[in-house]
């Protein structure tokens, strides 16, 4: 039996046995509505700036039962990496933004923590990651904001220039930082948000943030995804703030899948990430694309998925997604996995060429 396959089966078997899998952060996110215990809270956060050793395995293939394949719906895998650190906070990575050449990246961890670094290539493909600096998220008064009861689920980024926006999932309050101002050391200040936004269910509010640049429909606009709030139909809510038209609007829920991430291609088109968990056939993610022209305040909006993966291909949690465009032009989208810092979980940053 194949590595990949005794761990498939292995993920299966625990997620069908409550005993084994009570340790797994992943499966008490899913089972239970209850706030976790303080110190899990502070267990794996970033308390001071530090430089991060992060060793990096290549994923050749993904789907290992068929290596030959590298086509999936319209994506096309380039390459991938398995990510691991002895660094205790390294872990939970549930958003990511790169710059235009795919090579810096600024990421969040769900334990209120910046990650930096360099993305290294050896002709076309991921082989490994140089200068990875971790840091906390400061809150206004320039402290980390876990030390703020619940402040530490940020679980969504955007960027607009010097300003970053972080989404904190749980006291669902969007933070924004001007690197201009110390990058990750930046000081973060509360960003208002409609009164939809704050009664988003607990562990399942704001899971993604996009900014709207211009020249763009809604540019201005920053967008608020919810993970699993659901509308009076049972679609999933998200929010327009400031920009020209603020209010709410929903995405069509199918198939049990709640939003992980989105991201924003220059063409219009509005990428998701979403997932879903059984105790079962464990994680499935695909990615779905809708229009930005499309999206107003009461719409309802749908789109068709691009791309599906579950257990039999390298994936993990993936929570997060970015884009960009090589010098040749092709579009590369970028998918990171939060390992819920669980011994059946891994760090997988993954990376395809959208090819239709």
């Amino acid at each position: 039996m194949s590595t990949h396959s005794s761990r498939r089966s292995f993920l299966r078997l625990a997620a069908a046995g409550f005993s084994t899998v009570a340790t797994s952060r992943l499966a008490l996110a899913q089972a239970t509505a209850e706030p976790p215990p303080r110190a899990l809270q502070n267990e794996h956060a970033v308390s001071e700036p530090v430089v991060v050793e992060v060793n990096a395995r290549p994923i050749p293939s993904f789907e290992p039962r068929d290596r030959a394949r590298t086509r999936f719906g319209s994506l096309e895998y380039r390459s991938g990496l398995v990510l691991t650190s002895r660094y205790r906070g390294f872990g939970g990575l549930s958003g990511i933004r790169l710059d235009a050449k795919g090579e810096r990246f600024l990421a969040v961890s769900d334990q209120g923590g910046w990650f930096t670094g360099i993305i290294r290539y050896a002709g076309g493909k991921m082989v490994g990651l140089d200068d990875v600096e971790a840091a906390p998220l400061l809150g206004a008064e320039g402290r980390p904001i876990t030390e703020k009861r619940m402040w530490w689920d940020s679980e969504s980024i955007a960027r607009d220039g010097n300003f970053v926006y972080v989404g904190l999932e749980r006291v669902n309050q969007i933070l924004r930082y001007d690197f201009s101002k110390g990058g990750t050391r930046a000081r973060g200040e509360v960003v208002p948000v409609p009164p939809g936004i704050r009664k988003l269910p607990y562990n399942k509010g704001l899971e993604a943030l996009v900014v709207v640049p211009k020249g763009q429909p809604l540019a201005g606009t920053l967008i608020a995804f919810s993970e699993r709030g659901l509308d009076a139909d049972g679609n999933l809510t998200a929010f327009l703030i400031g920009g020209p038209s603020p209010g709410q609007f929903s995405v069509r829920r199918t198939e049990k899948y709640d939003i992980s991430d989105a991201v924003l291609l220059p063409s219009g088109e509005l990428l998701i990430l979403e997932r879903k968990f059984s105790w079962f056939t464990g994680v499935n993610i695909r990615i779905r694309s809708l229009q930005l022209k499309s999206i107003a305040p009461g719409a309802l909006v749908d789109g068709p998925a691009l791309f599906a993966a579950d257990l039999g291909h390298e994936v993990d949690n993936m929570e997060g997604i970015d884009a960009h465009v090589t010098a040749e032009g092709e579009t590369v989208l970028t998918l990171i996995s939060d390992d819920n810092f669980s011994m059946l979980q891994r760090t997988l940053l993954l990376q395809f060429t959208l090819v239709e």
